[in-house]
């Protein structure tokens, strides 16, 4: 397996060690949660599990269907109180336009992130958004209005899809 390159995008985008990628994402979560005095429960651990095994966006009930099959109840509450939680800790990203849920791959600082989000084979990457958030705020704050937030998803086809459709 080839490392990871450097562009965040064509890290998700690209074959690499994902295993590897989950565990060390994981690995800053436990560090973040610790530094903020709270905790991975084991439902709140599986949520993040489950998001991390692949590069890609899911719905809450496909995590509920999961936990349901787990053994960890099939109520949708499981599933949102987790999700809110991983979210509310910068550990995962509601996706406004899939109405989903996709694990944070740098959960070990804040950070504002854009999403590259494939319509072919719904593959995710999560990219430094900053830069875009301050032209944004620059050009609002120019005709007086003031950004309070802001998710920025941009949907087109990976590299994989884009070679496919001959692109």
């Amino acid at each position: 397996m080839k490392p990871l390159p450097a562009d965040p995008a064509q890290a998700a985008f690209a074959p690499h060690d994902h295993e590897k990628c989950s565990a060390h994402a994981l690995d800053e979560a436990e560090a973040r949660l610790a530094k903020a005095g709270a905790r991975l429960t084991p439902v709140r651990r599986r949520v993040l599990e489950i998001l991390l095994e692949s590069h890609r966006a899911l719905g809450a009930y496909d995590v509920l269907q999961r936990l349901a099959a787990e053994g960890f109840g099939n109520q949708p509450p499981v599933a949102y109180r987790a999700l809110e939680f991983l979210v509310q800790h910068g550990l995962a990203h509601r996706l406004q336009r899939l109405n989903a849920f996709a694990a944070c791959l740098h959960p070990g600082h804040d950070h504002a992130p854009a999403f590259l989000i494939c319509r072919a084979c719904d593959g995710l990457a999560e990219l430094p958004g900053a830069p875009l958030r301050e032209t944004l705020s620059q050009l609002a704050a120019a005709s007086g209005f003031s950004v309070e937030r802001v998710t920025i998803e941009a949907m087109g086809l990976c590299p994989g899809c884009a070679d496919e459709a001959g692109q």
